[in-house]
Parts: C-alpha cells; structure tokens; sequence
C-alpha cells in the first residue's frame, strides 16, 4: 500500500493499473483527458503493461472496448459530457452483449452552451442503457471503485458494465491523498464466454420477439442480483484492504434524525459539513449518501429513511419537464413505505455553480422554496 497526493483522474487511471486492466481505448474530452494521457505515460514506460487503442472517436473507443471485452480481456475507458453522449448507442450494445467493460466518466455539463464544469447530467441520461452506476465524493474512492466494479462486473451473476462517475474539476482536477494498492483482490479475469477465431459463432445477431424479451428480463434480473453482489464486494475489499469505502450507500448521523439530507456525488461531501455545523445548533439532521445509482437500492433506501420527518433531495441534474433524477428515485423507493417522510426536491451546482455546505444548511432549513439553489451562499 502506498500512500500519494493525487488527482480524481490520476486515481482512476492507478486503478486501471493496478486492476491489471488489459486494454485501454480511448478519445480524449475534457475533463476526462488527464485519464487517458496518465494511462499513455504509464503504457509508454512499462509501468502498465496494457494494449492503448486511440481512436478517432467516442463512439469508436466504445466500438473497441467491446470488441477487446468480447475477446476476454480485462478493459477499461474513460469520457465526459458530450463523448458519453456520443457513444450512446454502443453502451446499449455494451450492456446486451453482456461485456463487462469499466468506465471512468469525469461528469460535466451538456452543451450549448459549452460548458466544461460538474453536471451529473451527463451519466444522469445514461441511466437506462443497462449499466451499474456508481458516484464518488473524494478521489479515494475513485481508486478504490474503479477496483471494485471490475469484480462486481465481472462477476457471473452480474456481468454487465459499469460507469465510476466522478465531478469534473471538483475532483477530477483536484489532488488528495489517496492510498493505492488492492492486494490480491482481483483475479484473473476469466470470460464465461468469448469470441474465437479457431471456433467461430454468431455474436449479437437479429433476436426475434419470442427471445428478446428473456434478455431484458435477465438483464434487469442481473441488476437485482447485483446489489448482493456489491454489498459482498465492498465487505471483501475492506477485509483485505483495511479500507472501508461504501459501494452501495452510506448513512451518516441518520441513527437519530429528524431531516435527512439525501445526495450524491460531491454534493454529499458538503453535506456532511452541513450535518455537523446544523448538529452544534442541536438541529437533528443527518446524511444519506446514494453511492450506486444503477442498480438503485430502494429497499436499503426505504430502512435508511424509515424514521425521519423529511428527506431533503439534492440533485446535480435535472430531467426537464420532471424534476432532480434523484429526486424521483428516492420517492419511488418511498412510495409504499408504512412511513413515509416529507420528501423535498432541490436541484443545485448545475454546470459547475459551486454548492457550499452554508447553501445546503439554507436548503435544509427552509430556504430555496422553488426548488432551485442558485445562490453560492458563502
């Protein structure tokens, strides 16, 4: 184990390393580059002993990676905003060809106009492709689920991709310290299937109603069975680690509360500053922080929440016509509990406007009734 000061970029490209990740392919895009230009030093000087594809394009990086998971490689990548955007039709593809790839996304605002700071939007509107989704609050936990997801993905109940979503510039160009190193955690990863030239067969062909719909269905079912999945995975990295990072939630000061702030992303790491000034005040507030968007674990959403007053929902993204996303995930998973709190929606930090913890205390005690934190209250 060794301890560094880097970057949310620099993390993620370390855990590709250190997961003994294969195949990189890639098309730069702000604020996603700085992964792809440390994986190149990395491969260049021997310290990464993988295949980098670059490509001309998003849509072809993702043409690759599944091209190269297809083969039974361990593969990784890693986009932003409108490249995320731009390979929209292959993580389908990804997703029903059940290839485990391993995506950073460094989140950033969808233009025009451009815009190149934190936005969750991005990730946000990927939701129903059919990957796992899981969000950070420090660079730490960068390292450490890039880690993860390739266990959990890679894992037989579950094999699908998965997305390590993290703020642009918030994280992805801020340094902190960050302990690297898993151990033994991973294994060689081994295909359950793969393409093979010295036994050609037929690979995502035309699929008729009397079977496509067993593929969704084992689709969805393979998201129920990761929740399991993940909650071993993270028990087991703590174990050999010593390192205790949420994959699935995390509840902080909620034992007691009477209002609990619900986040994601960077946002929760303000929030806890939040908690701790409102509980000097002798305000009951705690923290629930969503840590796996996609599968959303509702039913540890519903115990995590089962006895406050109100939930204070604050969302990095906003679904147009609608509300936060996360906003309707939580009052969906609330919407046959025996006791259900108030749920309040507040939509905030949208193309980078900063969210300081004085905005969410403000938030949480009443203020921003139109749903909208769009003062950086200092």
């Amino acid at each position: 184990m060794e301890r560094k000061l880097i970057t949310g970029n620099q993390a993620a490209a370390l855990a590709a390393r250190d997961s003994g990740v294969e195949v990189v392919a890639a098309y730069p895009i702000t604020p996603s580059t700085p992964v792809v230009e440390e994986i190149a030093r990395m491969v260049e000087s021997g310290e990464m002993d993988a295949r980098l594809i670059l490509v001309e394009s998003e849509h072809s990086a993702m043409a690759a990676c599944i091209g190269a998971s297809a083969s039974g490689s361990r593969v990784f990548t890693a986009t932003s905003s409108h490249g995320l955007a731009y390979m929209h039709e292959l993580l389908h593809y990804a997703a029903n060809a059940r290839t485990p790839v391993v995506m950073a996304v460094a989140n950033r605002a969808i233009g025009p106009g451009w815009n190149i700071w934190a936005d969750l939007g991005d990730t946000m509107s990927q939701r129903d492709t059919g990957w796992i989704q899981f969000y950070c609050s420090n660079n730490q936990e960068i390292y450490d689920t890039v880690v993860m997801a390739y266990r959990v993905a890679e894992d037989r109940r579950v094999l699908l991709p998965a997305m390590v979503c993290y703020d642009g510039f918030v994280l992805s160009h801020t340094a902190m310290p960050v302990v690297t190193g898993i151990g033994k955690f991973l294994e060689e990863y081994r295909a359950p299937w793969k393409m093979d030239f010295d036994e050609p067969e037929t690979f995502g062909n035309i699929l008729s109603s009397d079977y496509y719909m067993e593929l969704r269905k084992d689709i969805f079912e393979s998201h129920i069975r990761a929740i399991k999945v993940i909650k071993k995975t993270e028990e087991a990295f703590e174990s050999l680690t010593g390192r205790h990072t949420p994959l699935l939630l995390e509840k902080y000061m909620l034992d007691d509360a009477e209002v609990a702030i619900v986040a994601i992303g960077a946002i929760a790491s303000e929030s806890k500053i939040a908690v701790k000034r409102l509980r000097r005040e002798g305000k009951k507030v705690g923290l629930l922080r969503i840590r796996c968007f996609r599968p959303f674990p509702s039913t540890d959403v519903v115990e995590a929440l089962e006895g406050v007053d109100t939930a204070v929902v604050v969302d990095r993204s906003i679904s147009p016509g609608h509300e936060g996303q996360l906003f309707s995930e939580i009052k969906s998973a609330l919407y046959n509990s025996r006791k259900r709190p108030e749920i309040l929606g507040k939509v905030a930090g949208l193309g980078g406007r900063d969210v300081t913890f004085r905005a969410i205390e403000k938030a949480v005690c009443g203020g921003f009734r139109d749903g909208w934190i769009t003062e950086v209250v200092v």
